[in-house]
């Protein structure tokens, strides 16, 4: 919320500044202008209500952590994708046969 209130008043001062120059209307740069304002404003704001990437983190205690070990004979590592509540995730999943 924070960064859209910021990303709105720096809009707004930006708009302000160019607002005070005197108007033309045959170059059509002002309109442009303001809708690449508003674009970035837009854009902006949805970059920061997006949901973060997931963190993944060694297990505890471990110096190094090189992944996940090889699957023993007739096993082999599936993507399986999940609902987390925000969206499809994936996860890897051991499968044998």
């Amino acid at each position: 919320m924070k960064k859209t209130l910021a990303a709105l008043l720096a809009v707004a001062t930006i708009a302000s500044t160019l607002g005070t120059a005197p108007a033309q209307a045959h170059d059509g740069i002002g309109a442009g202008i303001a809708a690449g304002l508003i674009g970035g404003a837009l854009v902006g704001g949805a970059i920061a209500a997006s949901r973060p990437a997931p963190v993944y983190y060694p297990p505890a205690g471990a110096a190094y952590y090189e992944g996940a070990p090889p699957p023993p004979p007739g096993c082999y590592w599936q993507r399986q994708r999940y609902w987390d509540g925000y969206g499809w995730a994936y996860q890897p999943v051991r499968v044998c046969y």
